[in-house]
């Protein structure tokens, strides 16, 4: 059985409703809060959770619960609720989905995934015991160590859910890795990727035969010393420290798809006029002909894109940094997080962003220039990477290799450009000169790559343009 068990209705759950739902347990158990309100928890005597029930999300987005469980959903608008039992317990479980099919019954809907949802009959649990309250008060974390706080996960995309959201936070803040646990069909959102971090952070995958690997770098892991940590081999040395690679993890295929990787920082004066999300909206526009689709501050992304509720949020958060997810229509994967930080130089937008393409689809490779020269004379720009690479057409990270990116371009903005000294930003070691974009008075500088999905001799020309142009 899973620990997370998802109801999609068409109603917004009433309170009534919930309270039936969690109530489920029998009368012997509590109900509590935790997290600001936002969570919900069905408690044994002692006060230790069993369930924990995340606040109704109204997801105005068409596709988010296809991409994220497979699940057909409700018309948009529906209403997301996330309940997550108590790791270990299988009573606890079962009143997840017990709870999940009440839910569902008195608000017209479905449950994810539909086994979870067995019977609306009270679940039998006395004498029930339950393991530790969750760590660190979180509902998401399993497992806290003095390096690491483990998150279980069982469903087919791990995405940068509010419970991971609320595990990742704290867990920053300690100062630990965050690490997650799942069997070894789940994929990775690439939200959830780009916010691991680096070590002690990373994606444990559970496998038949090696037990748990790495599932971004394929090393083979045990658990040790509080934490999941890559195996030594046993012939091992200093000068050859190389860790074994799991098979499952080398079952490499070129099925033909592709990514088209767009990452770039724009810098703006802090004023009351500016807007946010325009730089990242029109790049989106020139490489598929529409805006995005809807944006979050978690997954499922669950608001229609909006310029101004965008700025409206990151303005209320200031001056602390604020991250968005925001997501593309169905039918042309895309995925963007965006992280907005005051600093010294003004209001900045750091954007990563991915659009997916099949084996019959080309990338729209001719449109990039022109895309750059639309942030630097109207966004700001400070610098722009793109990249091509072989992965999947749904964006979604496998537990197994994938073909790394290779530069297509680097671009510097207008006042990164003015402010090299002489003609360091023209004159590159690069056989190919940059291009200039804008007035010629204030231009940015494109500077092709070879960008051969086949060849990383690519970043070797990336890293001697780097090296000039900070004067190394």
């Amino acid at each position: 059985m899973t620990k997370d068990v998802i109801t999609l209705t068409q109603q917004m759950p009433a309170p009534l409703s919930v309270l039936a739902g969690l109530l489920s347990g029998g009368p012997d158990k509590l109900v509590g809060t935790t997290g600001e309100d936002a969570v919900v928890q069905l408690c044994d005597p002692q006060g230790r959770p069993l369930v924990s029930v995340e606040s109704p999300v109204l997801v105005q987005v068409a596709g988010e619960a296809e991409r994220l469980l497979g699940a057909t959903a409700p018309p948009v608008p529906f209403w997301w609720t996330e309940a997550r039992a108590t790791t270990g317990v299988e009573e606890a479980e079962r009143l997840a989905g017990t709870f999940a099919a009440r839910l569902a019954s008195l608000s017209g809907g479905s449950v994810w995934p539909p086994e979870a949802a067995r019977s609306l009959a009270v679940v039998a649990s006395d004498g029930v015991g339950v393991a530790p309250a969750p760590a660190a008060a979180q509902p998401a974390v399993d497992v806290l160590t003095d390096k690491v706080a483990v998150v279980i996960q069982d469903r087919p995309v791990i995405a940068m859910t509010a419970w991971l959201s609320d595990a990742l936070r704290p867990t920053a803040r300690a100062e630990l890795g965050l690490q997650i646990v799942t069997p070894p069909g789940a994929r990775l959102s690439p939200a959830v990727r780009t916010s691991l971090g680096g070590w002690p952070s990373r994606w444990v995958v559970q496998d038949e035969k090696e037990g748990y690997y790495d599932g971004l770098s394929g090393a083979v892991l045990r658990w040790q010393n509080g934490l999941f940590a890559p195996v030594a081999p046993e012939d091992a040395t200093p000068e050859d420290p190389d860790t074994p690679v799991a098979d499952a993890y080398r079952a490499f295929a070129d099925t033909g798809e592709r990514q088209l990787a767009v990452t770039f920082r724009t810098v703006h004066p802090a004023d009351d006029r500016l807007v946010l999300g325009g730089a990242l909206e029109s790049v989106w526009r020139e490489l598929t002909g529409e805006p995005p689709a809807g944006w979050g501050t978690a997954e499922p992304a669950n608001l229609p894109w909006s310029v101004r509720q965008l700025t409206d949020l990151a303005h209320d958060r200031a001056p602390e940094p604020t991250w968005l997810v925001v997501v593309g229509s169905p039918d042309r994967p895309a995925l963007a997080t965006v992280r907005v930080s005051r600093t010294t130089g003004g209001v900045e937008e750091d954007v990563t962003l991915a659009f997916g393409y099949g084996p019959d689809e080309e990338p729209p490779l001719e449109a990039l220039p022109r895309v750059a020269e639309i942030l630097a004379t109207r966004h700001r720009l400070q610098s722009m990477l793109l990249q091509l690479r072989k992965a999947r057409r749904d964006l979604m990270v496998p537990p197994r290799f994938e073909g790394p990116g290779v530069p297509l371009a680097f671009v510097l903005g207008p006042e990164e450009v003015r402010e090299l000294p002489g003609d360091r930003a023209r004159r590159t070691p690069l056989a190919d000169p940059p291009l200039p974009l804008g007035p010629a008075s204030r231009p940015a500088l494109y500077y092709p790559l070879p960008g051969d999905p086949g060849d990383l001799s690519g970043w070797q020309d990336f890293e001697r343009l780097m090296r000039h142009l900070k004067g190394a």
